[in-house]
């Protein structure tokens, strides 16, 4: 269960009662549409004589509230592609004939939104690392063990954001170890 600041503040939820429901459909149960609205629909009607409805009215007004989340400056972005190479003459796969939605965020400004949330102050590697276990195979437990924050931690591109004094230096440090080679003629 997610801990707040404030044990009375769900927002955007109206109450700990609804975020438990909307985890529960979204997370733990991956309910479809249909089968949330039927759960609600069924739980409205148990409620009606009281007076009372549950904390949804369907799927959608869930969807909306999960959406409204603020989780950094982050916004969902979507993609829509599909199967662009050869295809058998008749009889195609249906992967290849459909039409595909990625929905994601930008890594790395959900990235710059991590570093700036206190939660992770102290539970959060700011540097990347290959880890092995007992018998020498590489572990992949999370994101700064991968070959991407490896390979950017250690890329020419972080030369390009450094203080001009500083480029100038290491160019300079640079030029002087390279040597060129001249063919000699005869």
């Amino acid at each position: 269960m997610l801990v707040t600041q404030d044990d009375s503040d769900w927002a955007p939820f109206k109450s700990c009662l609804a975020f438990e429901t909307a985890d529960f459909f979204y997370r733990v149960d991956k309910a479809s549409a249909t089968r949330i609205d039927k759960i609600l629909e069924l739980w409205a009607e148990s409620l009606a004589v009281y007076g009372n409805e549950p904390p949804f009215g369907n799927h959608e007004e869930l969807y909306s509230t999960i959406d409204a989340i603020g989780v950094g400056g982050a916004p969902w972005q979507s993609h829509t592609f599909s199967y662009e190479g050869q295809k058998p003459p008749s009889n195609a796969p249906k992967w290849m004939t459909g039409e595909y939605t990625i929905f994601y965020r930008d890594p790395r400004r959900l990235f710059i939104d991590m570093l700036g949330n206190p939660d992770f102050a102290k539970n959060f590697d700011y540097a990347p690392l290959w880890q092995y276990n007992g018998e020498g195979i590489r572990q992949y437990e999370n994101f700064m063990l991968g070959d991407w924050a490896w390979k950017q931690a250690v890329s020419s591109s972080l030369f390009i954001n450094l203080p001009d004094q500083v480029q100038n230096i290491s160019r300079m440090k640079l030029e002087r170890n390279v040597k060129t080679k001249v063919p000699c003629s005869s």
